[in-house]
């Protein structure tokens, strides 16, 4: 007979101690790097709201390399070291960095919009994913473990989707799925780990996904 008593955390592959050291070591190792790329997803929403159609393709670009830059220096070698489906996730980050490089940079088809609320909940996903580092102590985390927009995979996945929103064309549905699948697996984990921080990660998910489908047949507005 099946044994139906399996729970969720029986499929943990490590210890909440070790998730969380592995963000302190990740941030350590990198010194000044987050402090830096938080500066440039603050430097991002502003430009984002002050100059959209100037800045669009920069900020395609940014995120980008960030997406590439995660996908290599955590997901495949350092969260792969206890995770061994880290590195089947990598590839998918390779991926969503060269759709937004093409379609955003090369062929600037996400132009930065105006829509009401597709710009409200995209602004609150954006200022959520700049203010992930405050997680840490408000769940009793010390700083050194932040996750941070354009170093760690949770808030950079929640970013893009609140620059997606602000997004128009419908070339940017193309990349929406693996931000999505970041959110949706981060919590995954965090529910395993019995971790109140699940509800932030789909809470974001979920105003990504409430704010995209009434717009979903909308022409793009000038």
């Amino acid at each position: 007979m099946l044994d139906w008593s399996y729970r969720l955390s029986d499929f943990l592959l490590f210890s909440p101690r070790a998730y969380w050291r592995l963000f302190e070591l990740h941030n350590q190792a990198l010194w000044p790097l987050p402090l830096v790329a938080l500066a440039l997803g603050i430097a991002a929403l502003v430009l984002a709201l002050l100059r959209p159609r100037a800045t669009a393709r920069w900020i395609a670009i940014l995120l980008a390399i960030a997406w590439a830059w995660i996908g290599w220096s955590f997901m495949w070698e350092r969260y792969a070291t206890i995770n061994w489906t880290a590195a089947y996730a990598a590839p998918l980050f390779a991926i969503e960095a060269i759709l937004l490089l093409i379609i955003g940079g090369i062929l600037n088809r996400l132009p930065l919009e105006r829509r009401s609320l597709r710009r409200g909940a995209g602004c609150l996903l954006i200022v959520l994913a700049l203010a992930y580092p405050l997680l840490a102590p408000m769940f009793g985390r010390p700083w050194q473990a932040a996750e941070i927009f354009g170093i760690s995979p949770a808030p950079t996945a929640v970013a893009t989707l609140g620059f997606l929103l602000l997004a128009g064309g419908r070339s940017s549905v193309l990349l929406w799925p693996i931000p999505v699948l970041c959110c949706l697996a981060d919590a995954a984990v965090l529910m395993a780990m019995d971790e109140a921080q699940q509800w932030v990660v789909l809470a974001a998910a979920t105003v990504a996904a409430a704010s995209l489908v009434p717009h979903a047949h909308t022409p793009p507005q000038e």
